[in-house]
């Protein structure tokens, strides 16, 4: 946990995310991602020299068998308030409009919610939890589908919403939050780290699931073809990530939001 709060100072520090008195609500959807942020920021609050404050944000999305409760208790330990906002998402995207590509719908009517809850419970920032292998694979896709060098940005002002979004993780890489993590799907807390994981946490990580597994199915070569793929020298997701990780210090992250 001491490394990965120094990432995310690093990157708070060097992008000037947090000023005094801030409102900083955490979008939790119960996933390792968004529950590391939370712990993060909720140890970052303890001794960092600008004042802040944290709140926790579930969007129910109307799936019963979400259970949220070992997401509460672990806001209780953190001190953190955690609030749950009902929402008829599941029943616009799948019920109504019965879409078959459901990922961009529903993400946008989340992150609408999302804003609009936190900007109603009084928080001035909202922080996600896209981390530095988010940024890799985002940039692949948006050379593979745009040929363009892109990706969103750490701070973005949301003018419509009047909320600015924090990307506090984008230092982080995604091995030091498996590390915190257990590795069994599982409705119990994690061993190491005490971190609840929801029964059915698919629900929200399907569209981050579907994007990483159309980045690996691009770039990553077959069995067959990895013979020839060496001898042609492959631009590997490794070799990607390595590039942009001397890249980012540099603060030349830019992209749209």
């Amino acid at each position: 946990m001491q490394k990965m709060l120094s990432y995310v100072r690093r990157a708070v520090d060097q992008y000037h995310m947090i000023e005094e008195g801030d409102v900083i609500a955490v979008g939790v959807s119960g996933g390792k991602d968004s529950l590391a942020l939370l712990s993060a920021l909720a140890g970052l609050r303890r001794f960092y020299p600008k004042k802040f404050e944290v709140k926790a944000i579930t969007l129910e999305m109307g799936y019963d068998e979400m259970d949220f409760t070992p997401v509460a208790a672990l806001c209780q330990k953190l001190g953190v308030e955690f609030i749950t906002e009902q929402t008829d998402i599941k029943t616009v995207v799948f019920d109504i409009r019965k879409e078959e590509n459901p990922c961009s719908l529903c993400a946008n009517m989340r992150r609408g919610a999302l804003n609009s809850t936190a900007k109603a419970h009084g928080c001035n920032k909202v922080a996600l939890g896209h981390h530095f292998d988010d940024v890799v694979e985002t940039v692949l896709m948006s050379l593979l589908y745009e040929g363009r060098f892109s990706c969103f940005l750490p701070v973005t002002y949301l003018d419509r919403a009047g909320v600015t979004v924090i990307r506090p993780m984008v230092y982080t890489p995604e091995s030091y939050i498996r590390s915190l993590a257990s590795a069994r799907k599982s409705s119990s807390c994690c061993a190491r780290w005490s971190t609840p994981i929801p029964a059915c946490g698919s629900a929200f990580s399907a569209p981050s699931s579907a994007i990483r597994s159309e980045a690996g199915h691009r770039t990553k070569p077959s069995d067959e073809k990895k013979a020839n793929n060496k001898k042609q020298g492959f631009l590997s997701v490794n070799r990607t990530r390595s590039l942009l990780y001397f890249t980012l210090p540099s603060g030349c992250i830019r992209g749209s939001a």
